[in-house]
């Protein structure tokens, strides 16, 4: 399970900035002591340093729902992802690569006719 969350902070001050990251290493502390907690990154774009994403990766579907209800995610993580940008951003693992290695497939979780019932 893949959870991208993006955010926008606002104008070039650094004061904006220095508050988020502060907010988001808390929030991404939080989640770190989750159980199904796998890894996590906190990124800025290159070409536009107002934009922000926070990569965690969890082991399943269940871990991360379950450590959305800690009462430490609840308190340290869920204002800053209350601030992302609408955006889908909980996605399974369909596909992956070690440096070097195979393609490894996996199959999906989402029960069989899902997609069809959503694009219906």
């Amino acid at each position: 399970m893949l959870v991208v969350t993006r955010f926008a902070v606002g104008g070039p001050e650094t004061d904006a900035a220095d508050a988020f990251v502060v907010r988001a290493h808390t929030a991404l502390a939080a989640l770190a002591a989750c159980p199904g907690y796998r890894s996590g990154r906190l990124g800025r774009a290159v070409d536009d340093p107002a934009q922000w994403v926070l990569v965690v990766d969890w082991e399943s579907v269940g871990a991360y729902r379950r450590a959305l209800s800690s009462f430490d995610v609840k308190v340290n993580a869920t204002p800053l992802l209350a601030a992302a940008l609408d955006a889908p951003s909980a996605f399974e693992v369909l596909a992956s690569a070690a440096p070097g290695g195979e393609v490894e497939v996996r199959s999906s979780d989402r029960a069989r006719g899902a997609d069809a019932a959503v694009r219906s």
